[in-house]
């Protein structure tokens, strides 16, 4: 029997989120990007990139992955989606990630878990709300941001029949008014797979109590807030020892995110070398070696794509060209901070580097935080890796990091 719970994240950001939130809960976590977790876990993390993925390959992911999850033996199995549930039947699809788990995983209850408070996300008789940049909240088809997603646009808010369009159909509604009867909702729950409203952080026990009289194997689907309900009883561990430090001082910022939160902070930054990765130097490599002089010189760098620019590649391919360009950065220049934003690309950039575990070090902001790698090469273990996903971290996040070097 190993960790108690597995999750599995749809990319890499919102994967180090969950991490992050297990780990300051008191829990014993680890995320798992190439090898393996040598050390006694409450809590095994496994990031993928299946929110970039279509159905038939996401469902062949998992049962990759599989392996791996059925060796734990898990009691609660958390897939981690973003928290503002974009998603489509075609790529990204939630749904059926969750039909290829519940099948292999035979859970006793289902439930997917509709907000997340502490990002400002939340769901009332099941349609979803989100904070946008503006400050105000926005039913997330009319989300300035979410409702123009460049992949997965929000279309729809009721997340029944945003869930239904890709094969996860049949949920009940346990409405917020409900959580006061966690008896009634545990009936809810064991008699088939469900949705739970959240609007407010005392929302989170309450569903807790719900799924502890629930009982059985169960599968959790949602943001950080399953973490922070799974978390909410943890006894909280001894401080672990610290990692060693890295290596190198040198800092890489590689934003790799087009949205226009991640655009704002690269327009902020005045702590780094700034360089603009064109569709022509992407294509032909000619950033390398700027770059790794501009570090082989002590200067922080940020690389960073432009939010408009026609790369002429498909989002996966595009995660994988920037995981060539960083590959290619560090094997000319040793780096002991390194700067990701944007789910995809973090995952591509972080498994072609070839790191063993991410243990959480600490919070940069919501969403944000720091892990310290473990990897064989001694040059990169200990290595500091900043991880956001696009819509993540205020406009001074990116100097804020740089600060955190030593």
């Amino acid at each position: 029997m190993g960790a108690d719970i597995v999750f599995v994240g749809d990319d890499f950001t919102g994967a180090s989120d969950s991490l992050a939130t297990y780990a300051r809960a008191g829990l014993r976590a680890r995320m798992v990007v190439g090898g393996a977790a040598n050390e006694p876990l409450d809590v095994l993390g496994l990031p993928t990139d299946l929110r970039s993925l279509p159905p038939e390959t996401a469902r062949a992911d998992i049962a990759t992955l599989w392996p791996r999850i059925a060796a734990e033996a898990p009691k609660v199995l958390h897939l981690k989606v973003c928290s503002t549930f974009d998603s489509a039947p075609g790529v990204g699809s939630i749904g059926a990630v969750a039909q290829e788990l519940t099948a292999r995983f035979t859970p006793d209850v289902v439930a997917v878990i509709g907000g997340q408070p502490s990002l400002g996300r939340y769901c009332a008789f099941g349609t979803l709300f989100a904070r946008g940049p503006d400050g105000a909240t926005h039913r997330i088809d009319r989300h300035p941001v979410m409702s123009r997603h460049p992949v997965t646009p929000m279309q729809e808010a009721d997340l029944r029949r945003h869930l239904a369009a890709q094969g996860l159909g049949g949920l009940a509604l346990v409405s917020f008014p409900e959580l006061d009867t966690p008896q009634a909702v545990a009936r809810t729950l064991r008699a088939g797979p469900a949705l739970i409203d959240v609007t407010r952080t005392e929302d989170l026990p309450r569903i807790a109590e719900a799924l502890r009289r629930a009982g059985g194997r169960q599968l959790l689907i949602g943001a950080s807030s399953v973490a922070e309900i799974l978390g909410s009883g943890a006894t909280r561990i001894a401080s672990e020892a610290p990692c060693q430090s890295p290596t190198s001082d040198n800092l890489l910022l590689f934003a790799g995110s087009r949205s226009s939160t991640t655009a704002a902070q690269v327009a902020a930054a005045d702590r780094y070398r700034k360089l603009a990765l064109t569709p022509e130097a992407l294509r032909m490599g000619t950033l390398v070696a700027p770059a790794a002089e501009m570090l082989h010189a002590g200067t922080p760098a940020l690389v960073h794509l432009l939010p408009d620019a026609d790369y002429g590649l498909s989002p996966d391919a595009l995660a994988d060209r920037c995981a060539d360009f960083v590959a290619a950065l560090l094997a000319q220049a040793e780096v002991g901070y390194l700067g990701l934003a944007g789910g995809d690309t973090s995952s591509r950039i972080c498994g072609r580097l070839g790191f063993d575990t991410l243990a959480f070090e600490r919070m940069l902001g919501p969403g944000v935080c720091i892990c310290a790698a473990r990897h064989a090469d001694p040059l990169r273990d200990g290595m500091r890796v900043m991880l956001k996903g696009g819509q993540m971290g205020a406009p001074d996040l990116f100097d804020s990091f740089a600060t955190t070097r030593g």
